[in-house]
């Protein structure tokens, strides 16, 4: 049985698994450089996102805002707009303020301080870690969730990893077996290893270069780690959007700073509420009360689903034919195929996509 990786043992395992990192990681757009800016670019975008989704976003940021001074001195709104799409838009809002910070104090270069990294928006002790690892050699373990399954399998650890003292103690390992001449390589083989090989389900222990050092593979218990964490109760929404369209093709969208605004990222969204029963008469109450809007007819365009964390969100989205649009304080009217121009949710371009499907069929 394989016994807790300690002392003589450490060696060979590293050299192992960094051989096998050299020769098997993906070829990946941000492998290609030890710039800070760039891989703190991609490990803001990769935060809970897929790989294959990063990629076209993370090479089409760099096209428009190839250097650091260059985001800085952007908008937020272009920010924002280049990020649609992406999702968790807090990541972009505090990529921009994060930057705006660099060039004022640290002479426009991700600063290679511990405390200094951490103080910036957005950055937590993974982020850091990774960045100063990869782009400085600094000698800080990542410890995400791809990683603490490793170690949890490697050192067959059972309960819930993220409980404050395992994930502690996770993270002081995570430490212990940080190869120490190579960290940034060292904390991407751990990560490429459990996204690629030590997976959630039915992990591919047959091609895993550090088996023999594995406790629950030699237990036979590796699917069995981590335990499942305990998940959130599904809550089921239903929200009624409106969807204005003048006789120019134009629309009607805007920020809000009502409740619902959250579940559209606080983007540009067309008129909506959350309803709790027959959404075309809420939608109509809504419109009334907020903007003073009577008479309207409502044409149902279809429902889409839309999911936000623990949120199971119905989209039903209705077509408002106007002579002409309704005057809101700071909203924007542009035409409905030019949507894609403003920073916008995807909950909203799906509610856009139900209404350009019912114009479509009319045609």
């Amino acid at each position: 049985m394989a016994r807790k990786l300690a002392g003589a043992a450490l060696a060979p395992f590293r050299r192992k698994l960094l051989a096998w990192y050299r020769s098997a990681k993906r070829d990946l757009p941000w492998r290609r450089t030890r710039d800070p800016y760039r891989i703190w670019l991609a490990e803001i975008m990769l935060q809970q996102t897929r790989v294959a989704a990063v990629i076209p976003y993370y090479e089409r940021f760099l096209d428009r805002f190839p250097t650091m001074e260059s985001l800085a001195h952007a908008s937020i709104e272009s920010v924002l707009r280049l990020w649609s799409g992406l999702g968790y838009y807090s990541r972009a809002r505090n990529l921009h303020r994060a930057a705006q910070e660099i060039v004022a104090r640290h002479a426009s270069q991700f600063p290679r301080d511990w405390d200094a990294a951490l103080a910036l928006p957005g950055i937590g002790r993974y982020t850091a870690a990774a960045i100063l690892s990869i782009a400085y050699n600094e000698r800080h373990a990542v410890l995400d969730g791809n990683v603490a399954r490793v170690f949890a399998r490697l050192d067959a650890i059972r309960g819930d990893l993220r409980a404050p003292r395992r994930w502690q103690a996770l993270e002081t390992r995570a430490q212990e077996l940080l190869a120490q001449r190579a960290p940034g390589d060292w904390n991407q083989a751990t990560m490429e290893l459990g996204a690629t090989v030590c997976l959630p389900k039915a992990p591919r222990c047959n091609a895993c270069p550090v088996r023999p050092w594995c406790r629950a593979a030699a237990l036979g218990i590796a699917e069995e780690l981590p335990a499942a964490r305990k998940k959130l109760r599904t809550v089921r929404v239903t929200l009624a959007a409106a969807v204005f369209l003048d006789p120019r093709g134009r629309t009607l969208v805007l920020r809000s700073n009502a409740a619902e605004a959250a579940l559209f990222s606080r983007l540009w969204q067309f008129p909506a509420v959350e309803a709790g029963g027959d959404p075309r008469k809420a939608l109509a109450s809504h419109l009334k009360s907020e903007f003073g809007l009577r008479d309207l007819s409502f044409e149902p365009a279809g429902d889409s689903r839309h999911s936000v964390t623990f949120r199971q969100i119905r989209l039903a989205a209705f077509l408002v034919r106007v002579k002409s649009l309704p005057r809101v304080a700071g909203a924007k009217t542009p035409k409905l195929g030019d949507l894609h121009h403003l920073p916008i949710s995807n909950a909203t371009r799906k509610i856009a996509g139900q209404v350009r499907l019912l114009l479509s069929r009319r045609r």
